[in-house]
């Protein structure tokens, strides 16, 4: 089996990569990514320099496939929402176009919790029946929402064709816990927060919360997305449901309430003055989006965490403390040279670009 895995190099392409190496079944990968590493990860992968808004290539990259797996989403630069619409909305559509042009049987996407409207006012966990029409007020939502539209199209056109979708809840390792600081936090975070002590007080706000995964568990879904004879829309979360106040655990603060109206009035200044890159988008997405009920997963995917949200989460906080990173132009670790260059970016209005000196292994 051959399997092209588009987006191989960031913090869910990467962990996918080694889940699908384990397998006997998949004789070849072929990891596409704008900036690949000079060194591969396994000996069943090849590296292909490829680009979601190049059509031509897409088709080039996925022909003979037996199976594609679309992981590309740019988060950054979140203050150039036509640029994000370019990579996310039209590069996920062109996937698609590719796929079908070359005729590839199996289609597997990275969706996410994201793409839901609205959960239920009583909190209850939704399963993978519950509208996907996105949170209005986030971009990154909307895009996703956009994206199930396309493929309940592409489904239409083709039935035969075998496309899953995978929702996965907030996913979390120290390889990815760099590139995530940089993405989320920006470039003025010190590291040294995420030590416990090292915040006394943490805000908490009525009805923030999440949940988490570690990324190691989610490749075990896509590799069995790609594997196993399975259709539609699956949801992955591990236990517990993680909140402000459980986080304040973990770093040894106490937590003072916080109106949602005044939390979220400072997420909006604090962006406006470029503090950090997070639009208020985000924001309204962890007080909005569902809880997600994974039965499905479990029943027809075989799949089970391993790896409870309490001990992502922990993993994630010490990558960022110690500025881990991993073996791809993505994943870089940090240090101090690169943070001249992310300042550069002015907290989301330009891309993050890896350097020309990256470790790759």
């Amino acid at each position: 089996m051959r399997v092209v895995v588009l987006g191989a190099t960031g913090n869910v392409g990467t962990s996918v990569v080694r889940a699908l190496a384990r397998d006997d079944a998949v004789t070849q990968i072929v990891g596409v990514a704008r900036h690949v590493p000079r060194q591969s990860m396994d000996p069943k992968l090849v590296w292909e320099s490829g680009d979601v808004e190049d059509v031509d290539g897409l088709r080039r990259v996925v022909r003979g496939a037996d199976a594609v797996v679309h992981l590309v989403w740019l988060i950054q630069p979140s203050r150039d929402l036509s640029r994000l619409w370019r990579v996310n909305a039209e590069g996920s559509a062109n996937v698609l176009a590719a796929v079908e042009a070359e005729d590839v049987p199996v289609l597997v996407y990275a969706s996410s919790v994201g793409a839901y409207s609205p959960g239920p006012a009583d909190g209850r966990a939704v399963d993978e029946s519950w509208p996907t029409h996105g949170i209005p007020t986030s971009p990154y939502s909307r895009e996703k929402a956009y994206v199930e539209r396309l493929l309940d199209a592409a489904e239409a056109r083709e039935p035969s064709r075998r496309i899953v979708r995978l929702r996965p809840a907030l996913l979390f390792k120290a390889e990815a816990a760099s590139r995530l600081r940089r993405l989320f936090l920006g470039s003025l975070f010190p590291n040294a927060l995420a030590r416990p002590g090292a915040v006394p007080v943490l805000p908490n706000v009525p009805g923030l919360q999440f949940q988490a995964l570690h990324t190691g568990d989610v490749a075990d879904a896509f590799h069995a997305g790609v594997v196993r004879d399975v259709r539609g829309a699956f949801n992955l979360a591990a236990d517990p449901v993680l909140g402000l106040e459980e986080i304040a655990d973990l770093l040894g603060a106490r937590t003072v309430d916080v109106p949602v109206r005044l939390a979220r009035t400072a997420v909006r200044a604090t962006w406006a003055a470029r503090l950090h890159p997070v639009d208020v988008g985000w924001f309204d997405l962890a007080l909005r989006t569902p809880l997600l009920d994974a039965g499905r997963a479990r029943r027809e995917l075989g799949w089970a965490p391993r790896i409870s949200a309490t001990e992502a989460l922990l993993e994630i906080l010490g990558g960022v403390r110690r500025g881990t990173g991993g073996a791809t132009p993505a994943l870089q670790p940090d240090t101090w040279s690169a943070r001249p260059a992310e300042l550069a970016t002015a907290q989301g209005a330009r891309e993050i670009d890896p350097p020309t000196d990256t470790p790759t292994g």
